[in-house]
């Protein structure tokens, strides 16, 4: 079969449709039989090369990242540096009706177009099922500094999107690296980790990194992944797979300052569940924190609306307004959007539909101040 099919509840992320396919490649398929495919993601460490190599990723100056400890419960840690590119943001397109207008790309007719099959096909190599070796020659410790290696599905149905790498993730790792002195020595807890991206690039500065997210299968996903860059990080890993122990509670609570997470907002039960996951977890931790969320504003056709509509973005708007508007608790919401425009430090399409928020989380010292309902977590 050479033609890519998707049946009707096949979602795609946007990082892999807009890759040429021989960047990615089928190293096994997974317990549950879907694909798994390979990638690398370049950093560019070195400002200056990265201004004249731009969006291409040419040849850069390898720098040496500093080293970090990582935590695997469902959790990871690591460390990175910095660089500069402005690419141009894409705005949705409307046809005369209204409509969302899709402009495909044209295909290159230069002779120096590089061989190979055709960026719309897929030609893979299909290897045993769960196989340990598909490193092949290129084991982890050879790997330099500033490739990470990220194991992940190409197309899955929307419960399994995890499994993809999405420019959320991409933006919020962008972000770590542009503002490493803020994770430095920090705790970091990411909620809905999947791949585990971000907490990669967050264990390369934090000094631990516990990276979560929900089912057997895409926490062994994350877990390959933190060995494949075990070049750029310490992993420790739990005694019993995926599991918490008192030590480990006790130490989230104690040291935890840094909460993330990016691209788990596409879903209003799931935005409510991480909404209400951060404001138990706020009023547990012992210190201030700060919650940095990515989210892409994605323009849907609604029936229900006849509009074109982001039902899902203006759910999570809603719920920032909700946090900031709290009174007469013991914790204090702020929230502040982040201005996207600091330098790219990963290859993707950073589009303006990419946002990032920060929520400050502080305790609330005025003494007259009682407690009441909304100072408990939301129910």
């Amino acid at each position: 079969m050479d033609e890519i099919t998707f049946r009707s509840d096949t979602v795609l992320s946007d990082v892999h449709l807009y890759t040429p396919n021989q960047r990615h490649l089928m190293v096994r398929l997974n317990g549950m039989g879907q694909p798994v495919f390979l990638s690398q993601f370049k950093l560019l460490w070195d400002r200056d090369s990265q201004t004249d190599s731009g969006a291409k990723g040419g040849d850069h100056t390898e720098g040496t990242p500093p080293t970090g400890a990582v935590c695997s419960r469902m959790g990871a840690s690591l460390q990175a540096g910095a660089g500069t590119i402005t690419p141009e943001g894409l705005e949705a397109q409307l046809d005369e009706d209204g409509d969302l207008d899709v402009v495909r790309r044209p295909r290159a007719a230069s002779a120096s177009e590089p061989l190979g099959p055709p960026r719309d096909k897929v030609h893979p190599t299909i290897l045993t099922q769960e196989e340990d070796d598909v490193l092949g020659d290129e084991a982890p410790e050879s790997s330099p500094y500033n490739v990470i290696k990220i194991e992940h599905t190409m197309a899955t149905p929307l419960e399994d999107v995890g499994k993809q790498v999405w420019r959320g993730a991409l933006l919020l790792a962008d972000y770590i690296l542009f503002q490493r002195d803020l994770f430095q020595g920090r705790t970091v807890l990411e909620l809905g980790a999947g791949t585990g991206l971000a907490s990669i690039i967050a264990a390369t500065v934090a000094q631990t990194v516990y990276c979560t997210d929900v089912g057997a299968d895409l926490l062994a996903m994350c877990q390959r992944n933190i060995a494949l860059n075990s070049h750029l990080l310490a992993s420790g890993d739990p005694e019993v797979p995926f599991s918490w122990s008192k030590e480990d509670i006790s130490h989230l609570y104690s040291h935890t300052t840094i909460l993330l997470a990016a691209e788990v907002f596409y879903d209003d039960d799931l935005t409510d569940a991480v909404f209400k996951t951060l404001s138990r977890l706020a009023h547990k931790l012992k210190n201030a924190c700060t919650a940095i969320l990515s989210v892409e504003k994605r323009l849907n056709f609604t029936l229900r609306h006849l509009d074109v509509t982001c039902e899902a973005y203006d759910h999570f708007r809603a719920w920032l307004q909700r946090l900031e508007g709290l009174a007469g608790g013991r914790l204090r919401f702020a929230v502040e959007p982040v201005d996207a425009t600091f330098p790219q430090l990963l290859v993707y399409e950073r589009i303006q539909q990419l946002e990032l928020w920060k929520i400050f989380v502080e305790p609330v010292t005025d003494p007259t101040v009682s407690v009441d309902t909304a100072s408990q977590p939301f129910s």
